[in-house]
């Protein structure tokens, strides 16, 4: 049995230790907002903080990080209103979406050590792949957050988590063909 934290919460896997920390978090834990991309490690879809360091989940057998701090996305603000998130939002960042937590999840693993990375220093960290090319747009997020976490600038709040149910959907007339004599 493997026993570390995951978003502030301790647990115990019963899984092989070599489980890939990826399927830990997806099938047992149910926290689906890791993505698997490659399984590889090479498209960071899966990019997880283990104890403050951006880590590809997919390539971290679950029986190394006993005793760890683990957050994924879900665990990152739960009001999503983290700098990060935030700027991911005003910036636009976000196309298809499928890339998004593990581009997310190193920013803020990156903006915790620098608050102010250079472009050149964003591009090399973040070398997470995105097939809708929102790189620029990531880079800009990045350094809003970091404008933010600094305090020289105010991100407005994105949208609340959830959706009313009245804004769910909308009840419309059911189309109703012309009759026929």
């Amino acid at each position: 049995m493997t026993r570390f934290t995951v978003n502030n919460q301790p647990v115990e896997y019963r899984l092989d230790p070599q489980t890939p920390l990826l399927w830990a978090l997806r099938d047992a834990s149910n926290l689906t907002g890791t993505k698997y991309g490659c399984g590889t490690g090479q498209c960071g879809a899966c990019t997880v903080d283990v104890d403050g360091q951006a880590r590809r989940s997919c390539q971290v057998a679950i029986g190394t990080i006993e005793g760890s701090y683990v957050t994924t996305i879900e665990g990152l603000s739960r009001e999503r209103n983290h700098p990060v998130q935030l700027a991911f939002l005003a910036e636009n960042v976000v196309q298809c979406g499928f890339c998004i937590p593990g581009f997310v999840m190193a920013a803020a693993a990156l903006l915790r050590r620098n608050p102010d990375p250079s472009e050149q220093v964003i591009r090399d960290t973040l070398t997470n792949l995105c097939r809708c090319g929102v790189y620029p747009r990531v880079v800009e997020a990045v350094q809003r957050a970091g404008r933010a976490m600094r305090g020289e600038e105010l991100i407005p709040a994105g949208p609340r988590p959830g959706i009313e149910p009245a804004d769910s959907a909308r009840l419309v007339p059911a189309f109703a063909p012309p009759s026929r004599p």
